[in-house]
């Protein structure tokens, strides 16, 4: 549905959501696309609006009423890639443990937890691994949990993916082994003939072998990100410039693994949900070259340098922890309440 109508779109004008929906009827009746006549029509409506939600993001990036990044155009999706369906109220129902979909029937799923709300829409995702999945869309309430700590900086790496001020440390998997089997598959897919019963087997295999990577490092993400927040009323991390730090050919693979812009997006989400303070510290903060105890700036220091000695206080810092001291020192600094800045009046 989302091609046919991407199509359309393309050869003439976009006509709206509207006209699109109008439309829909028609093209149940013709014989290539008879067989949509028993979907329900619910999702097949859902991906008419995702559509038109993707051009008027399209239409607003032009126009700079939508910040950030330029939006281009909606691109056709591929079969083999993540597809979706989304069900909304009328279309779906929770009995028993069993969720009913509209003409697909009960379906009886591996439940992660319970519902904490009732659901206004599920939608159906299958990755490119041939999984499935159901996705609700709940209401949830603030979770009031007092913080043990007042606030932490956190200094994200690649070697060690995040060092807290407090001291603590935390080391991100490793995925050499399974880069080498996608990558001993990757050759035997290039050399097998296309749309063959065994290039889409050994396709499936190196889906799998990815998710495999993305499932494992989310799940660190998640806990990682869980703990701090829980444990600490003011988080304090710093924006890393990604698509700058990438362009490094040499580090731009292990940085990609990491995942930093995805556990800030979890730290941001978790602390709005249980009360926390989220603050994102300047990438131009120059956290890594002063001294977290006295202040004093000691310039730029290479990347194999891991232990330096203020030559003002004598202090041995170690350059992770004292960075993750920085960060969390800048938002007391921006705040006007930063021991530094006491000392500097």
């Amino acid at each position: 549905m989302w091609n046919d109508a991407l199509a359309f779109s393309k050869s003439n004008k976009y006509p709206g959501y509207n006209q699109l929906s109008a439309t829909l009827t028609q093209t149940k009746k013709t014989e290539a696309r008879e067989w949509l006549a028993s979907v329900s029509s619910v999702p097949l409506q859902q991906s008419l609006k995702q559509l038109d939600a993707a051009y008027k993001n399209y239409f607003n990036s032009l126009s700079g009423k939508r910040k950030g990044k330029k939006v281009g155009l909606p691109r056709f999706k591929k079969k083999a890639n993540k597809q979706s369906a989304t069900f909304t109220k009328t279309a779906f129902s929770i009995k028993k443990g069993e969720v009913f979909l509209a003409k697909i029937g009960n379906i009886k799923p591996i439940w992660l937890r319970e519902l904490p709300s009732a659901p206004s829409s599920v939608t159906v995702i299958k990755d490119g691994a041939n999984r499935y999945f159901l996705s609700f869309v709940v209401e949830v309430e603030p979770i009031q949990v007092e913080a043990k700590n007042q606030s932490i900086g956190i200094d994200l790496g690649i070697k060690t993916f995040a060092v807290m001020s407090n001291g603590e440390k935390a080391f991100s998997h490793y995925y050499s082994k399974t880069e080498r089997q996608i990558r001993k598959l990757q050759k035997k897919l290039a050399r097998q003939q296309k749309d063959s019963k065994r290039r889409n087997r050994t396709r499936i295999q190196i889906a799998k072998l990815h998710h495999q990577i993305a499932d494992a490092r989310q799940d660190f993400l998640h806990k990682l990100s869980t703990k701090l927040v829980r444990e600490n009323q003011t988080i304090a991390l710093e924006d890393l410039n990604m698509s700058g730090l990438v362009k490094n050919r040499c580090l731009a693979r292990a940085i990609s693994w990491q995942g930093w812009r995805e556990f800030r997006t979890l730290c941001e989400s978790k602390s709005e949900k249980f009360g926390r303070e989220f603050h994102v510290i300047s990438p131009w903060e120059p956290t890594s070259q002063i001294c977290s105890e006295c202040g004093y700036k000691w310039g730029k220091l290479d990347l194999k340098i891991r232990s330096v000695r203020c030559l003002n206080c004598g202090t041995e810092h170690d350059r992770d922890e004292n960075a993750a001291k920085n960060i969390e020192q800048s938002r007391h600094r921006a705040l006007g309440d930063s021991k530094r800045t006491l000392r500097q009046k």
